[in-house]
């Protein structure tokens, strides 16, 4: 169990470094852009995080790619890389995420109680 959960850690460790390294490996422009991505999106995590580094990988993939290419970072996002950030969070388990679900949830199981209660 305890070399399970080793694993996992120093596994995950690892992967983040090379995902640092490959995005520092980054034209300069792609390099600011990611911060920034990367700073918007960890406020949203939600769980572990671990969704926030899936997405994180995808992103340095299609930067690699676009970069190859010869495009700019802000050709790739758009202006509004915000924006840009929101449409990648759609599909991740972020806290508001949470929040929603157990907002609905405490309100569900409080209305409950009144009913049984009358």
């Amino acid at each position: 169990m305890i070399e399970n959960i080793l694993k996992k850690i120093l596994g995950d460790k690892k992967e983040w470094r090379t995902m640092e390294a490959r995005a520092k490996a980054l034209p300069r422009d792609y390099q600011i852009v990611y911060d920034e991505i990367k700073k918007y999106m960890f406020r949203f995590a939600g769980g572990d995080g671990m969704d926030m580094v899936d997405l994180l990988r995808d992103l340095i993939g299609l930067f690699e790619t676009s970069a190859a290419d010869g495009k700019r970072a802000l050709e790739v996002t758009g202006d509004d890389v915000a924006a840009f950030c929101d449409e990648l969070l759609r599909n991740a388990h972020t806290y508001t995420e949470d929040w929603h679900h157990k907002t609905n949830e405490n309100v569900h199981k409080r209305l409950a109680r009144e009913d049984s209660d009358q």
